[in-house]
Formats: C-alpha cells, sequence, structure tokens
C-alpha cells in the first residue's frame, strides 16, 4: 500500500543534480489525406498504422494495447496518439535546444518520406481548422473510449474539442530542489499567459473564423475545471511538493488499470480511493504507479511530474517546435533571469493573471497586465531568455549558440503579429477561408 509520503517522494525523487538539467520537447500534429484534406483513420490502406509501420522498420518498438499498437519507442523518445490521431513525438531528455531541433528535424524528415509514400500530411496547428468532431477518427485506445469521452460528455463543456481537435507542443525541465522546483513553477505560471500570445495558432474553426487568437486555450478552459488552468498555490512562496500532493489527491481519478482494464473511478477522488471509499479498488493494493498514472491526467498549464512541464502553447510551424524549448530554457535555467521574471512579475495577483490568461485568449498579446501590453512584457522576457540563453554557452555545429532559436519569436514580438494573425491575413478572403492553400502553406 502507498501513503502520501511515498506519493510526496515521487515528486522529490526527480530532483536533478546541478548541471545534469535536461530539456524535453514534445509536439502534436493533425495527419491528413492530401486526397480530400480529411484526418486519416486508424487502421487501413492510408492510415496511422501504416505510418507506425515505417517507424517500426527504423527501430522504433511497438507498444500493444491488446492488438493494437497504441504507441513507439527508441531511444529514450516515445511515439503516442492522442484520441483524433494527433501524431505526437514526445522527445527524450536532451543537452541542449540545438540536440533537441535536431531530435525534431530528424522527426520530420522520416514523417517527410512517409508523406510521398502515403500521400499524406503533417499539419501543425492549434485547432482543426476545418471538420466539426463528427468527422473526426477514433484510435482504439481504452482510456479513451472507454473512460475519458463518456466523462467529457458528463460534463459538457467543449472536452471534446480538447480530445479530439487540438494539437499543442511543450517543453519539459528539470528541478535540482523543492526551492528550484518552487521558483520554476511560480515564473511558469506567471507567465503562460505570455507563452499562449506568443504561440497563438488556432484562428479556424470549421473553416470559418473563431473570433480567438487561440481558441485551444479558450477550450481547455471549458473541458474540466477540477484539473486545468493555472495553480493558484503555485504563486505563493510557500508552494511544497506536499501541496502539489494535496491538490492531486483531491481531483476526481479518471480510470486504475488492472491486467490491461480500465476500472472507472471517475466518482471518486485519489483520496477517497486511498481511503477505501470506492469498493472495487482495495487500497492496499494500490501501487505507484497508480499514482503517476493519475498525475498524468492533471491538466493544469504548468504540470509538475518527475519533472516541469510547460504546457501553454498552440502547436505550429518547425521554427516554432525550437522556440519553445529555447524561451523557457533561458529563463529557467539561469538563476538570474528567473530573479528578473520574478520582479516583473510579483505584483501580479492570481485573478490578474487569470483574466490576462482569458483575454490573451482572445485578442493575443494587446491584452494588458499592470497597464503593460502583452508585447511589451514579451520583448522583456525575450531579452532575458537570450541572455540566459548566452550564458549556457552551448554551440551547434556551426558556433552558433542557443539564441539562435529565439529569432522566430524576436520576429513575431518586432512585427506584433501572432501566428494567427498572419494565418487570418494569408488565408481568408472576406468570410471564406482557403483550406486548401492552409494545408499545402502549413504543412511540414
Amino acid at each position: 500500500m502507498i501513503n502520501k509520503d511515498d506519493l510526496i517522494r515521487y515528486f522529490s525523487d526527480g530532483e536533478k543534480t546541478p548541471g545534469s538539467e535536461k530539456i524535453g520537447t514534445e509536439h502534436e500534429k493533425f495527419v491528413f489525406s492530401k486526397k480530400d484534406l480529411s484526418l486519416i483513420p486508424y487502421d487501413g490502406e492510408q492510415s496511422i498504422v501504416k505510418i507506425f509501420d515505417k517507424f517500426i522498420d527504423l527501430g522504433w518498438k511497438p507498444i500493444k494495447e491488446q492488438k493494437n499498437i497504441i504507441a513507439l519507442k527508441k531511444n529514450g523518445a516515445s511515439i503516442t496518439l492522442e484520441p483524433g490521431g494527433q501524431f505526437e513525438l514526445s522527445g527524450a531528455p536532451l543537452d541542449s535546444v540545438h540536440e533537441t531541433c535536431i531530435e525534431i528535424n530528424n522527426h520530420l524528415e522520416i514523417t517527410k518520406s512517409i508523406e510521398e509514400d502515403q500521400n499524406i500530411g503533417f499539419l501543425g496547428i492549434g485547432f482543426l481548422p476545418d471538420g466539426s468532431f463528427d468527422t473526426v477518427p477514433r484510435i482504439p485506445k481504452k482510456r479513451y473510449s472507454e473512460i475519458m469521452t463518456p466523462y467529457m460528455k458528463k460534463l459538457g463543456g467543449l472536452g471534446l474539442e480538447m480530445m479530439y481537435q487540438t494539437c499543442t507542443v511543450q517543453a519539459n525541465f528539470d528541478f535540482t530542489s523543492e526551492e528550484d522546483m518552487r521558483r520554476k513553477v511560480k515564473i511558469g505560471t506567471a507567465i503562460q499567459p505570455i507563452v499562449t500570445g506568443l504561440f497563438a495558432n488556432s484562428p479556424f474553426k470549421d473553416g470559418k473564423l473563431n473570433s480567438f487568437q487561440s481558441y485551444r486555450s479558450f477550450v481547455w478552459t471549458q473541458t474540466d475545471d477540477n484539473r486545468t488552468g493555472l495553480i493558484p498555490s503555485m504563486l505563493q512562496p510557500s508552494f511544497s511538493y506536499e501541496e502539489y500532493v494535496d491538490y492531486v489527491l483531491n481531483v476526481p481519478t479518471y480510470f486504475i488499470v488492472r491486467e490491461e482494464n480500465y476500472i472507472d473511478c471517475t466518482k471518486y477522488t485519489f483520496k477517497e480511493i486511498m481511503d477505501g471509499k470506492f469498493k472495487e479498488i482495495d487500497p492496499e493494493e494500490l501501487i505507484l504507479k497508480d499514482w503517476e498514472t493519475h498525475v498524468s491526467t492533471i491538466f493544469t498549464e504548468v504540470r509538475l511530474k518527475s519533472y516541469i512541464e510547460m504546457r501553454g502553447a498552440d502547436a505550429g510551424g518547425y521554427k516554432s517546435l525550437c522556440a519553445l524549448p529555447a524561451f523557457w530554457a533561458g529563463l529557467i535555467y539561469c538563476n538570474s533571469c528567473i530573479d528578473e521574471v520574478m520582479e516583473l512579475t510579483n505584483k501580479w495577483s492570481y485573478e490578474e493573471i487569470n483574466r490576462f490568461k482569458t483575454d490573451v485568449a482572445k485578442i493575443g498579446l494587446n491584452a494588458k497586465i499592470e497597464n503593460q501590453t502583452g508585447w511589451d512584457i514579451a520583448k522583456k522576457l525575450l531579452d532575458s531568455s537570450s541572455r540566459g540563453l548566452s550564458s549556457r554557452s552551448k554551440t551547434n555545429s556551426y558556433g552558433d549558440d542557443e539564441t539562435i532559436h529565439l529569432d522566430y519569436l524576436f520576429q513575431i514580438v518586432d512585427s506584433q503579429e501572432s501566428q494567427a494573425t498572419k494565418s487570418i491575413k494569408s488565408y481568408m478572403n472576406e468570410d471564406n477561408l482557403d483550406i486548401k492553400r492552409l494545408y499545402k502553406t502549413e504543412s511540414f
């Protein structure tokens, strides 16, 4: 049987030795048929399974649920599927932004060869620009079909859109102590709205404008209030592993897995299951893997595991996939930069940050907090991140340091045009969205 100390230790055991911290990047993309721009199904002649076959030929190991391949693994990286077939690369923990960009590039080289062979395309964008929930294929993964989809239907809101019609990119970072974790999650929580604005890339829905810069971000606010958004306690100087454990313990549990069977636990928090209130689960038989699985179903903008996930960005093109880990690494792995962000954001209340987050999803970095526009704050943060990356002195084979990966974001701030704004200008003709040109131009 596990106890609370075990749950706390799950996080504290994630502490790394100073100087050994890594960077991880995860990105999702839609996979579509070039014949009619529809999303490809899981199985068939033109399908996810056929894509998996190509990766398996290159040495990726299949992970199965019953007879279905649901993921692949190789060299510390994995490829997984979101409910609507969104194709996700979860990269290995790497030493530099240069390395994570090489990893992404190598992955995209493989998908490019598959594109030509299968007549398919891969699109990085925050929300499916055309087609409704009913047109999206379903992935045969039990946690989606048996638990999460029915649960989202019960909740109402936009949970099904989140599951089946959104794509994101996130960056993952290590911490070296509880205090180091506290500082990193605090600045992560405070400036997530800026990241949402910088990477806003979901202005379309059903072939029309949806009135948002990041509709994906808005969808998450209408998904599941128990496990999404920003956590107020992460802004407090007292935030601790135990405080996070207390939060996660009181979130309803999606499921417990036993012998590949998913037991629906949605009426009970993890604490209630540990206390024996759910008669189908013997609390004596709970193991740390059950806790780890539950933690992975917390979908806050900053999520704590044995590392820290920054989750507030829309999916985008190649340059954006390198820019996100670069932006965060420059701040997160530079103590003086964290101090600068603290000084910038210390007076911001949770209520102000949350309102700012809501405004940014709607109007981007034109939104204001403390009488400053998002653009002004973003420029300050980029300058700090650039200094932080320079101080890391990690160069590529050409002698460039990691600051080159911020160029994409500096261009956005200098022009004060997000990718969402650029796409609206490029692909909207009066009230009509040029879907064919969008897919052709923006796909990898």
